[in-house]
């Protein structure tokens, strides 16, 4: 009987998703396996610069990536993931466009489908909040904050304007910070087109139920970071978390409520819930349960990575669902499968932070760097942006990142509100 190609599914089109398929290009040999990658969109979207798209800094175009141009022997399917079947060995899959329903076999499968944003329960939260989790996010909160510089240069309730002038952040870590000074960016470039706003009556407010910013990084990290925010008036809330939201404001834990139009919240991330119908071992969190070398125990051919995976570290604990980590345990599982389909032994995976980095607007920043040193302000910023631009995939993508922040640098950010209405060809004049 003839032998059947080895058929390699991935769940995922992110960080992690692409990393394994391009590593599993390069190391099989031909006809050793097929590649087959499934993702809800057509293109992956380098998250870390959603918060300068929101504020007008970049394009939105510019952080995105067509996944077929980054692929060239991978099969690309443009579908939601409907269920999976371990037993059967088979994903049952939805096509984005077409809404037929297909499924399709796998040998080995790997799971990078990511995370989502998590409201950790808390009424009203879902229903009146905006997330800064995807690339349609970051449009939607920056036709928001344009619409509430319209709206309030148009009221005359001064009471009004002054709850649309402020923008509420629940969430002191790496995107709420960078998404509190950014917001700060884009009032100050272009409020000077607004004659009935005055500066002072532009408030952002951050809230951090922990002590300090950044929690779980050096405490001169978080302290830097607020006094910079504050400075150029940011309000820092820590020590209060957040206990409902509705239309009108938003309610902390010591009693205080905050009157804003606008809630953002970026306080936490959820593996993606097409994980959970998966019968496989989760944590409480709902994350794939892996071994060291990203396999999944007792299911031979499974493997998780990224956001949705609990990956141990040496030393106890697992490693942080990050897009610094998610790039480089792609590389490890792909050479894993291709030890199996070989017949050798895995490698676990084992990676040192290079360290954290967070920008805050006005050319500043802070990272930590290996070692627990902690660099700020204007050298900080200078290597985020250095270092983002380089991890960027493709040269063209540089190119048009670096022309934006170029231009940032000159002219005024862009205050049109870009609404897309959709009408049918029958019904265009």
């Amino acid at each position: 009987m003839r032998r059947t190609t080895p058929r390699i599914l991935i769940l995922g089109g992110g960080f992690a998703g692409i990393a394994v398929a391009s590593r599993l290009e390069r190391r099989l040999r031909a006809g050793e396996a097929s590649i087959t990658l499934l993702s809800r969109e057509n293109f992956s979207v380098f998250t870390p610069m959603l918060p300068e798209v929101c504020s007008g800094a970049l394009e939105v175009r510019h952080i995105v990536t067509p996944i077929r141009s980054q692929l060239r022997r991978t099969t690309f399917v443009l579908a939601d993931v409907g269920g999976v079947d371990i037993a059967a060995r088979t994903v049952q899959l939805t096509h984005a466009l077409t809404g037929e329903r297909e499924t399709l076999p796998f040998d080995h499968l790997v799971i990078a489908l990511g995370s989502e944003t998590s409201t950790f329960g808390v009424p009203g939260v879902r229903e009146h909040s905006f997330a800064l989790k995807t690339l349609e996010d970051a449009a939607l909160l920056r036709n928001r904050l344009v619409w509430l510089l319209e709206a309030a240069d148009a009221t005359r309730d001064a009471a009004e304007r002054r709850r649309l002038l402020t923008i509420t952040i629940v969430g002191g870590g790496f995107t709420g910070v960078e998404t509190a000074g950014e917001i700060v960016e884009l009032f100050a470039s272009v409020v000077r087109f607004y004659p009935n706003i005055a500066p002072s009556e532009v408030r952002v407010v951050l809230v951090e139920a922990e002590t300090a910013l950044l929690p779980g990084l050096p405490s001169r990290m978080g302290a830097y970071a607020a006094r910079r925010l504050a400075a150029r008036g940011v309000v820092v809330k820590t020590g209060s978390g957040v206990t409902r939201a509705d239309a009108q404001a938003l309610e902390l834990q010591h009693g205080e409520r905050i009157e804003t139009a606008t809630i953002i919240w970026s306080a936490g991330v959820t593996p993606s819930p097409a994980v959970a119908g998966a019968s496989l071992p989760l944590t409480k969190r709902g994350a794939v349960i892996v071994e060291s070398d990203l396999s999944v125990r007792a299911h031979a051919g499974i493997w998780a990575v990224g956001d949705c995976a609990a990956i141990p570290e040496e030393d106890g604990g697992v490693y942080p669902p990050t897009a610094q980590h998610a790039i480089r345990e792609g590389p490890l599982l792909a050479d894993n499968i291709v030890a199996v389909l070989r017949g050798r032994p895995t490698r676990p995976f084992r990676f040192r932070s290079l360290g954290m980095m967070a920008s805050l607007g006005a050319r500043k920043a802070v990272a930590q760097l290996p070692g627990n040193r902690v660099l700020t302000g204007f050298p900080a910023w200078f290597l985020w942006r250095t270092y983002y631009l380089l991890r960027l995939p493709g040269l063209d993508r540089k190119v048009r990142v670096a022309f934006d922040w170029t231009l940032d640098m000159v002219f005024p950010r862009d205050v049109a509100e870009l609404r897309v209405y959709r009408r049918l060809p029958s019904e265009v004049p």
